[in-house]
């Protein structure tokens, strides 16, 4: 008996791929927003907050800013204090916009500052080690006596800053070898170590500069926020609008400070001062070690 074959129709590929294609392609969901309770606030700085001054190095969590210095402890009834005071008296005359350092609580002793360091930037992890090198240069290193020699100017690496400052006379030499200890530490941790030839001194006074597009090298200021080994970030380099900065100082305002106040400064009214300790500040917090080599 012949049967019928019976045809069964197949589609070809093509068609198949036809048919897929014309198919919309599927959306992809969006992933959500990461929870705030996990990624924390933006640190977002604020320079009303801090006299107009804006930080030439952007924040970024888990880097600590740090200045090594040695501390010299300011009482407000002692001489020096007194003179400082009409010192900053003076210099405002001439130029209102200038800060002093010590306008805090009354019951916070001042002190000043004489710079061992640039600022650096330390991470987490980096703290102790730098730490344990400040304490033993400070167990081998002996307190000595130093004296300022005269009233001067210096500018921040960023040109943001002009400082009103003592320069050190005796004392230089010891400053200079406390300085140089620390360069095996901050090279070990790719931190710039200080200047080549470093003007030690202690800033009093300081105002906003704008208008200034660079610092000359020699004209450098060490306690200002040098950005080490991490680039400053241009956005910052602006001075806001609503405080008031400055060119330059006068050029007569330190013969004229330097002829009224330098015989008092480097003479019997002050004669000379203790360093006997090194301090580390490492964001809000403060180490002391006293210096008790032989």
């Amino acid at each position: 008996m012949k049967g019928e074959l019976a045809l069964v129709s197949y589609s070809s590929s093509d068609e198949s791929e036809v048919d897929s294609s014309s198919q919309p392609p599927a959306k992809k969901r969006k992933l959500p927003a990461l929870s705030a309770t996990l990624s924390g606030p933006v640190h977002v700085d604020d320079p009303s907050l801090h006299q107009g001054r804006i930080r030439s190095t952007p924040h970024v969590d888990g880097q600590y800013a740090t200045h090594i210095y040695a501390s010299v402890p300011l009482e407000r009834g002692s001489a020096l204090f007194k003179l400082l005071r009409s010192i900053i008296a003076s210099a405002r005359t001439t130029v209102p916009a200038l800060h002093d350092f010590w306008s805090s609580p009354k019951d916070l002793e001042p002190e000043l500052h004489i710079s061992l360091s640039r600022p650096i930037f330390l991470r987490s992890h980096q703290r102790e080690d730098m730490k344990r090198a400040v304490r033993s240069i400070a167990a081998k290193s002996a307190p000595f006596t130093a004296s300022f020699a005269q009233i001067t100017q210096l500018v921040n690496d960023e040109g943001t800053r002009i400082f009103l400052a003592l320069e050190i006379g005796a004392g230089h030499h010891e400053l200079a070898c406390l300085s140089n200890a620390l360069t095996p530490a901050l090279r070990a941790i790719h931190q710039q170590e200080y200047y080549t030839s470093p003007r030690f001194h202690a800033s009093i006074g300081w105002s906003l500069l704008g208008g200034r597009t660079s610092a000359s090298q020699a004209d450098v200021d060490p306690p200002s926020h040098s950005p080490g080994s991490i680039p400053p970030d241009p956005r910052n380099s602006s001075v806001p609008a609503n405080h008031p900065s400055i060119t330059e100082f006068p050029p007569s305002l330190l013969p004229t400070l330097n002829q009224e106040y330098a015989s008092r400064l480097t003479g019997s009214t002050v004669k000379s001062f203790d360093v006997a300790e090194i301090c580390m500040k490492i964001g809000k917090d403060v180490s002391r070690w006293r210096l008790s080599g032989t």
